[in-house]
């Protein structure tokens, strides 16, 4: 069973149009590159105002981040090979680039790998296991 992961994405005051359209980009990547089932879809998108909310941001590795930063975090089943990873990542950000009109410097990648045993989908229940 591939099941999708649980993906966080957070952004500061984008506009909720560009918003879903971040959402879409990286649920077609994550689809096409991994596999994945496009009709599950775990997300988790939040828009930070600036104010009560707020991304920092900084030039590690010389990428001229901005506010117009992206921030994704993925949590999914390990076992994807190396390659695999770098085909999602440079997905994600052509579709983001693509799609919702984010800079590629602006998109920030994480990747949480786990077992089985780390998903509980409802009921209380460990349906991997």
């Amino acid at each position: 069973m591939i099941a999708m992961p649980l993906v966080r994405i957070d952004v500061l005051r984008m506009q909720p149009s560009q918003l879903d359209a971040v959402g879409d980009a990286v649920q077609q990547a994550l689809t096409e590159s991994m596999g994945f089932p496009s009709e599950d879809r775990f997300q988790i998108l939040t828009n930070h105002d600036g104010a009560t909310g707020t991304l920092r941001h900084g030039t590690y590795l010389n990428v001229p981040r901005d506010d117009g930063v992206v921030y994704i975090d993925i949590t999914m089943r390990g076992g994807r090979t190396d390659e695999q990873k770098r085909q999602m990542y440079a997905q994600i950000c052509r579709r983001l680039t693509d799609q919702a009109q984010v800079a590629p410097h602006n998109v920030f990648i994480v990747l949480h790998e786990n077992r089985e045993a780390d998903w509980s989908f409802g009921y209380g229940k460990a349906q991997y296991l």
